[in-house]
């Protein structure tokens, strides 16, 4: 029997820190991208440096809008703002106009739910299904949707590595699930659970399937066609490299219409007269007004840049940093690694024995280093006892080095020593 997830189930599949730096140039990367010189940063999964290209465009379009107008300039960027739409589409795989951009995966997430429950398709004394490894935001709104309506929500079980149990999934999809919201790489530790396989269930049953790309978007390939959900969701700020305040909401053009999303305006819907109103076709009725152009441009110059780059390429490289990390900070006394799954991402979770998660955070922040510490509250299905109620979180991109590695694990190794 597989040991549980929080004994450090993973497995080297390799020699740590396997160099795959031949499918792109890090060198060149790092130059690229201004924050490598001042910090080893290796919060990627919370936000990730830019390019200089990145920030050019996002400081660019301000410029052009304090010397311009803000309605003027974003004339001007009608068509980067056409290649952005095309862009996002061609990284989920979708169709042009199943996406559209948005402030964050949270808004994303929260106008699908809500568009759901709002158009019927969640009704009192249904069923929405979650995986366990369901992040707080997420979880939060399919709660209070389905308390807005009467319905409740049931959790999937894991199986011993913590990856969602498809044989109970299966069995769980009676005629009174509604919906199902799957994670697709959890926050808080790095496996990543089997979307194409949930989506063959979802669409032999016809139930819809939310998914939560917000941590592999941009670290790994993601199709939403092979996956097969109805809704997908992602961020711009972690593993696409792009500003805060940017997100991507994908939907399948035909689901489309079933949704009835709150916060409509004029881009959204069409005012007929003082009585009346009508949602606007597809993916147009969740879009908004007011967004922030520039992040926007700067969003889209990211997501070209990870196109240019490839996702096969990027995820390669992140596979092999993040499982050399693992293997070296699994050797060391006193540090425990929390990743389980088959598959697993570049999020790498442990902690040291006798030192907080937030003492570890902060003596690494001090070293120059930067990394995270998730807690209960954000993943309340999974971290809870006699699991690891908190764990540090280390994720490295394709940008970082084997040395930053390597001086992570020594000032690990020196607080485990302590």
């Amino acid at each position: 029997m597989p040991s549980p997830w929080w004994k450090a189930s993973w497995s080297p599949r390799s020699r740590p820190f396997t160099s795959v730096t031949s499918l792109l140039d890090v060198a060149a990367e790092r130059s690229a991208t201004p924050g490598c010189e001042g910090v080893v940063h290796l919060n990627n999964a919370g936000a990730a440096l830019p390019t200089a290209a990145t920030l050019a465009a996002t400081i660019n379009h301000l410029e052009l809008e304090s010397e311009r107008g803000g309605y003027e300039a974003a004339v001007l960027a009608l068509g980067a703002l056409d290649r952005l739409a095309s862009s996002a589409a061609r990284l989920l795989g979708a169709r042009s106009g199943e996406v559209v951009i948005t402030g964050s995966d949270t808004q994303a997430w929260s106008k699908a739910v809500w568009g759901f429950a709002l158009g019927g398709g969640l009704r009192a004394g249904q069923r929405v299904l979650v995986d366990r490894i369901a992040y707080d935001s997420h979880y939060l709104a399919v709660l209070q949707a389905c308390e807005l309506v009467g319905a409740t929500v049931a959790v999937v079980p894991s199986t011993d590595d913590g990856t969602i149990d498809l044989e109970a999934l299966a069995q769980a999809l009676d005629p009174q699930v509604a919906l199902v919201s799957l994670t697709h790489v959890g926050s808080h530790r790095g496996l990543v659970n089997p979307a194409e396989e949930v989506g063959a269930l979802c669409r032999s049953a016809g139930v819809p399937l939310f998914l939560d790309a917000c941590q592999s978007v941009g670290q790994l390939a993601v199709d939403v066609v092979r996956i097969g959900c109805d809704v997908a969701t992602a961020t711009g700020r972690k593993w696409l490299r792009g500003p805060r305040g940017t997100g991507l909401l994908y939907v399948r053009e035909e689901f489309a219409e079933r949704l009835r999303p709150p916060g409509i305006d004029g881009s959204a819907a069409v005012w007929e007269d003082e009585g009346t109103y009508h949602l606007r076709p597809g993916c147009a009725r969740l879009a908004n007004f007011e967004v922030p152009i520039a992040a926007h441009l700067g969003l889209g110059v990211a997501i070209d840049h990870a196109l240019a780059i490839g996702l096969d390429p990027i995820a390669a490289r992140v596979d092999s940093l993040a499982e050399g990390l693992r293997h070296q900070l699994g050797a060391l006394p006193g540090v425990d690694v929390h990743d389980g799954g088959q598959q697993r991402s570049g999020i790498v979770t442990f902690t040291v024995a006798g030192v907080a998660p937030a003492a570890v955070v902060h003596a690494l922040s001090v070293a120059g280093i930067n990394v995270s510490y998730t807690e209960a509250p954000t993943a309340r299905l999974d971290l809870a006892a006699p699991h690891p109620t908190s764990v540090v979180r280390a994720s490295p991109h394709y940008y970082n080095t084997e040395t930053e590695l390597d001086r992570l694990v020594g000032a690990v190794g020196l607080l485990a020593a302590s």
